[in-house]
């Protein structure tokens, strides 16, 4: 076992990975996966890897700026995850950790449990103190945005694809009729034996939230997510007072002040935190502290990687957001059996990069 290990240098590098399934939700679409890998190594010679998501080329550049000059107050330091992020966002307290500069931070915060955990020979799991076990999930890697024809054969490809017991609808289209027929399509082919989320994606008013929520109040979805814009935590407080539906949101929350704010004024039934808004896995495990002491079921938003590792020790776990994203650019993808992802049995959180992909898909 590695012990007393100290920074030494990061490597940042962008990445453009080809999606299966293109993402076109209420919101826009993606034409590829604008990734930035990030390897932190120590001077024992261990590495701690994760990626980060910037949603649109133009952020690449800025993001590995904001890494780059974050590296540079941490070189040297001791691999202390806890310690090294106290200090980051003790630098950064004028400026504050959204955005960017916030998915900065969570990068680094990855990598140094994943380096961490790696020292001491363990899967990120253990060392986090629970164990390895299959964690539910539902595949959210189609039933974009798309005329409603092709969505019932779409919706059987997806269960088929890791014998999942649940996939996710993305509604939002112009015409609400049409998102009405499109739920009921994918609920005729899929019976009642496969749970069916649905996502607005920010898309609608406070008003248009209640109107349209009411119309699929009846269809069995399994919950509404982000029907509203994500900040907007008095509106969605009179969302959850209206509908039926149970609310899901948070994946844009950045940190665990604002998810403290959401739970007080009653704006979701569900939270789903995203590893790398909330502030890597330091901000998850107190976001996970903070919805287990208010009774509220929490679930992932993408990172399958590290969200299978932190599910398992969040004590409302709910459901894993299953995407292959990054599967493309890793030497060994996440797997999945029966519905559940599998959490690897591996030091650290289990990533190790593709490299010869890399270098195809390098941006």
């Amino acid at each position: 076992m590695a012990t007393n290990l100290k920074i030494k240098n990061f490597r940042v590098r962008p990445v453009m990975v080809p999606f299966k399934r293109p993402p076109v939700s209420a919101s826009g679409a993606l034409p590829a996966a604008a990734l930035i890998l990030i390897d932190l190594e120590t001077d024992g010679g261990i590495v701690g890897r994760a990626y980060v998501f910037g949603y649109a080329p133009w952020t690449v550049k800025p993001i590995i700026g904001c890494l780059e000059a974050l590296a540079e107050m941490i070189k040297g330091d001791a691999l202390a995850p806890f310690v090294i992020e106290a200090k980051l966002r003790k630098r950064l307290t004028l400026l504050d950790t959204p955005g960017l500069v916030g998915i900065a931070l969570a990068g680094i915060d990855m990598c140094a449990w994943d380096a961490l955990a790696q020292a001491h020979g363990l899967p990120l799991v253990k060392l986090l103190g629970g164990q390895i076990h299959p964690i539910r999930a539902y595949n959210s890697c189609g039933l974009w945005i798309q005329p409603v024809e092709k969505l019932a054969d779409e919706a059987d490809q997806l269960v088929a694809e890791g014998g999942f017991s649940a996939i996710k609808l993305r509604v939002g289209r112009d015409d609400p009729a049409q998102d009405l027929a499109a739920a009921r399509a994918v609920k005729k082919r899929v019976g009642d034996k496969i749970t069916v989320m649905s996502d607005f994606n920010q898309r609608l008013s406070v008003n248009e939230a209640i109107l349209r929520g009411s119309m699929l109040d009846d269809e069995g979805l399994y919950w509404i997510e982000e029907p509203t814009r994500h900040d907007d935590y008095a509106g969605y407080a009179r969302i959850c007072a209206e509908l039926r539906t149970p609310i899901q949101t948070g994946e844009n929350l950045v940190d665990t002040y604002e998810m403290a704010d959401a739970i007080a004024l009653k704006s979701f039934d569900y939270v789903m935190p995203d590893v790398q808004r909330i502030g890597g896995v330091t901000g998850w495990l107190r976001a996970a502290a903070l919805a287990h002491a208010h009774g509220i079921e929490m679930s992932s938003h993408l990172f399958p990687e590290y969200s299978c590792h932190l599910l398992a020790v969040t004590p409302t776990c709910h459901w894993l957001e299953y995407v292959d994203w990054a599967a493309p650019v890793l030497a060994e993808p996440v797997r999945v059996k029966d519905g559940n992802v599998l959490i690897p049995d591996r030091p650290g959180a289990g990533i190790t990069w593709n490299e010869e992909a890399v270098k195809r898909y390098a941006a």
